[in-house]
């Protein structure tokens, strides 16, 4: 699997996977539950991963819609 948004923003990540279902690629939010550790503060952020087959159209697909990527 491969990184590809990492934010504090939860809204951002669920756009992003709505997007992503849309276009048939699988995703999978790492990190959800970190905040239990920084105390629901949200300091932490999540990520989302997708398959390395599926890396370049995910990128694709997310600049399409200005959510910005790692790289």
């Amino acid at each position: 699997m491969k990184e590809l948004l990492r934010t504090n923003d939860p809204t951002v990540i669920a756009f992003a996977q709505a997007l992503l279902q849309g276009e048939g690629i699988a995703s999978f939010e790492f990190d959800v539950h970190m905040s239990i550790l920084d105390g629901h503060l949200g300091i932490l952020p999540r990520r989302l991963m997708v398959r390395e087959a599926d890396y370049f159209m995910a990128m694709a697909v997310l600049r399409d819609n200005d959510i910005p990527t790692l790289s």
